[in-house]
Formats: structure tokens, C-alpha cells, sequence
């Protein structure tokens, strides 16, 4: 398969999964859940363990096929199962996925990440694996500032000699930071958003 469809595909499977979030959203609104937090909190609850067990499956499939913006998906772990576990529940499914995302770049090469990411994307940041120990510090930068594309970025670092443990040590301790940036960012933003027209 070349990259140009294998991009197509991706997109495609993108474009249907914010379809999906988009009917989703829907659903959940005519059930009035967004209208108080405390009910769509109970229906995932009703859910049992199946709520956190999907949710953590859905991070972990956005990291690696971004079927739903990250940090859309990362903002909603959090209203729905509350700070702490919203942020267990994140925390688990992205590090799981990054890690995922590294091992397919490792064996697969160039050719995967080109059919994940824009060429203009990866070109961007190859200038990075000009030197190993550079790397590794721009790296783990990267990761805890949420100032660059981690997922990208998770790809290319199969490309290097860094090694499987020294890449989930840097995403297992990196991580929490840009998740609570993002998480705070946007459940803030929005919180703000809504005082504001209300």
C-alpha cells in the first residue's frame, strides 16, 4: 500500500470518527445530560466498569489513528469521570498508545509515519536525529511542554536508537503535565466560554 492512500485512509477513518463524536454529542444532548453534569456522570457510572474500559480504549486508538482531536477527548475524560480518574483514565490510554505508536514506527519505518503524519510534519523535526543525546533531551522537552505534536514526535523516536525502556520512562514521566495543561486548558476555556455568552 503507498503512502498516498494509506493517508487517504487514515483521513477517511478521521472524518468518520468525528462523525461519530458529532452524533455522539447528540445523542447524549437530547438525553439533557449536558445539562447537568452530575447525570452524564451517573449514565457512564451505569455503565460500570465497560465506561472507563471503553474510554481508555478510545485514547488509546486516537493516539495512534486520530480519529477524535486529543485534546477534545482528554477535556471529556475529565468532565465525565471527575479530575482524578479522568486523569488515571487518560494517563493510561495515551501512554499505552504513544507507546504503541512508537513500536509500529520501529518496525514499520519512514513509510508508516509518512502514511500517519504530513511530510511537512515530519521534516519539521528530522533535523532532531542528528544526534541521539539531542534527541533525547528535545524529546522528553517536547513531551512535557504541550507545545509540540506529540504523537508525531512518538513516531519519529522509532526512528531513532532510543531504546523501548528509555522512551516509556520519558512518556510515563513526561506525560502527566501536558494531559493536566490540556485537560485544565480546555475545561477552563470552555467554562469561560459559556459564563461568557450566558
Amino acid at each position: 500500500m503507498n503512502i498516498e492512500l494509506s493517508r487517504k485512509i487514515v483521513s477517511f477513518i478521521s472524518f468518520c470518527g468525528l462523525v461519530a463524536t458529532i452524533i455522539v454529542t447528540i445523542y447524549f444532548y437530547r438525553l439533557g445530560l449536558f445539562k447537568d453534569i452530575h447525570s452524564l456522570r451517573l449514565y457512564i457510572e451505569n455503565a460500570a466498569i465497560f465506561g472507563p474500559f471503553i474510554f481508555i480504549l478510545l485514547q488509546i486508538i486516537q493516539v495512534v489513528v486520530p480519529i477524535i482531536p486529543g485534546g477534545i477527548s482528554t477535556a471529556a475524560g475529565v468532565v465525565i469521570f471527575g479530575p482524578f480518574w479522568g486523569f488515571v483514565y487518560n494517563y493510561v490510554g495515551i501512554c499505552i498508545g504513544s507507546v504503541i505508536v512508537f513500536l509500529l514506527a520501529r518496525k514499520y519505518g519512514k513509510s508508516f509515519i509518512l502514511s500517519m503524519i504530513s511530510e511537512k510534519t515530519f521534516n519539521k523535526y528530522t533535523h532532531w536525529l542528528d544526534n541521539q543525546k539531542r534527541f533525547d533531551r528535545l524529546f522528553s522537552l517536547a513531551i512535557l511542554l504541550p507545545v509540540a505534536p506529540d504523537d508525531a514526535l512518538c513516531m519519529i523516536a522509532g526512528l531513532t536508537e532510543i531504546s523501548l525502556k528509555k522512551f516509556t520512562w520519558i512518556i510515563l514521566l513526561c506525560k502527566p503535565a501536558t494531559i493536566l495543561a490540556y485537560s485544565m486548558a480546555l475545561i477552563y476555556g470552555a467554562n469561560w466560554l459559556t459564563n461568557l455568552l450566558s
